[in-house]
């Protein structure tokens, strides 16, 4: 089995095709290599987001609830 790294390796600045406008310190710079590889904060990011995206579903649903019911309230009161 091949293993795929989400990280790209840095080719040397001499291997890189001429060109003029290639910044090739800055070009082969990525986001992913910022990331710290501790699995202890990637299971963290992980567990954070579920809760999140959990606390946006209930906000969510219980705005598709109480919108319709304030709409129905204000057009058969007033």
């Amino acid at each position: 089995m091949t293993f795929i790294s989400a990280k790209p390796q840095l080719r040397e600045p001499e291997s890189h095709p001429a060109n003029d406008n290639h910044l090739s310190a800055l070009a082969d710079t990525s986001i992913l290599q910022l990331i710290n590889d501790d699995d202890d904060d990637v299971a963290d990011i992980a567990r954070r987001a579920e809760r999140l995206g959990n606390a946006v579903v209930i906000v969510m649903a219980l705005c598709l609830i109480v919108a319709p019911a304030i709409y129905l309230a204000l057009a058969y009161a007033l």
